[in-house]
């Protein structure tokens, strides 16, 4: 999501106001993937399945961001973000490893992730520069460096984006990765943004549509990837609000199935994606979904297009994971909660609903899980 610029739009007169008012200003566009039989098209873009939800607009922006200086919102967190050091040495020597790759996964910050599964080396929306923001002078402020800087990488396969939020695409950040050595990695997007891609001189792109699946072949074997509806929205510049999709991954790998849902309200979107797996559901369903827990106040904003941890938790349920980790949290300001707060709301969402630490969890920047590899289906 990117209208949230909260603690730089206080003042009309001030430049990150600007930056909001750029980003909430709606222009004609002509949606040139239109397809008139799919109900989430339309001509001048795309839209949520479940509900008429779109973006709020500046007059609402600006009442949100009013109410919160009125009262002291957010509040300071009572500790920061936790972080550890990566473990750089076991990273690389995973990567070489190839079909033998143990699975694991990172966190980098917010919702970028490593994952290395089926034998590559997976990086979901990759932010690295210092903000969050069209312009580097105001925008949401990094909390706290990424826990693999770009350079201590190893060599990314496949980039995942779920939708064009400068949070989630950072133009700095993927030029970075295309210029890495061995050639850039396959980026994986929704449709419409790969013309963005094509600006900036990166063509190694595929753009999906919901449901559209892409086979990358790796060391393990084809892995498939499917592109997955959630209810969100998208939106860089003053012209292009909606104009190009949104969504999530689910990726089908050998040794590890796993979603990435990007950023969601709740809907019964998750409901849906079980069910057009229902197949896979037979195969031990999702080991890993990564859901968003993070920037999700006050509701009356925020509910339509991003999930509480209590949501969360319903996501989890729905999807039928197996373990989940919580994303989007603890590394950028974005709305009315304390950065420290979501994983507060999710332990006390998770106890509500009797699940455990182990079926959903948060993680320390920088920290590296080793997941089970999943086991051969019964035939």
């Amino acid at each position: 999501m990117q209208i949230h610029l909260p603690r730089q739009v206080r003042t009309a007169a001030s430049g990150a106001a600007a930056v909001s008012a750029l980003l909430l200003t709606a222009c004609a566009t002509v949606n040139p993937h239109h397809d008139p039989a799919k109900p989430h098209h339309r001509p001048d873009g795309f839209r949520n399945l479940h509900t008429g939800f779109e973006p709020k607009g500046l007059r609402t922006l600006l009442q949100w961001q009013w109410d919160a200086v009125r009262n002291g919102l957010p509040k300071p967190p009572l500790a920061p973000t936790p972080v550890v050091e990566p473990d750089l040495a076991f990273l690389h020597a995973n990567a070489r490893r190839g079909s033998e790759m143990s699975p694991t996964l990172t966190w980098i910050g917010h919702a970028t992730m490593l994952a290395q599964v089926g034998g590559l080396n997976w990086l979901t929306d990759p932010v690295f520069s210092d903000r969050a923001s069209p312009v580097g002078f105001a925008g949401p402020r990094r909390a706290q460096p990424p826990g693999l800087a770009l350079d201590k990488l190893p060599r990314i396969d496949v980039v995942l984006v779920s939708h064009n939020h400068y949070d989630h695409l950072d133009e700095a950040s993927v030029k970075a990765l295309a210029r890495q050595a061995g050639g850039p990695p396959l980026f994986l997007v929704p449709l419409g943004v790969k013309a963005w891609f094509a600006d900036i001189g990166i063509t190694r792109v595929v753009e999906l549509d919901w449901w559209d699946a892409h086979r990358v072949e790796g060391p393990a074997g084809a892995v498939e990837v499917v592109f997955t509806p959630a209810q969100h929205w998208s939106g860089r510049t003053l012209a292009d609000r909606l104009a190009t999709l949104w969504g999530g991954f689910a990726v089908f790998a050998p040794d590890l199935h796993l979603i990435y849902t990007g950023d969601t309200g709740y809907s019964p979107d998750f409901q849906d994606i079980r069910r057009r797996f229902a197949r896979r559901q037979t195969e031990g369903g999702f080991d890993l979904a990564l859901i968003p827990v993070g920037a999700y106040e006050p509701r009356w904003f925020m509910g339509t297009q991003h999930v509480n941890p209590a949501e969360a938790v319903q996501v989890h349920l729905d999807l039928g994971a197996k373990r989940s980790v919580g994303v989007h949290w603890g590394t950028f300001s974005l709305s009315d909660e304390s950065l420290d707060e979501p994983p507060r709301a999710l332990e006390r969402a998770r106890r509500e609903a009797g699940l455990g630490d182990a079926e959903f969890s948060v993680m320390a920047i920088g920290q590296t899980l080793q997941l089970p590899r999943r086991r051969a289906p019964v035939r």
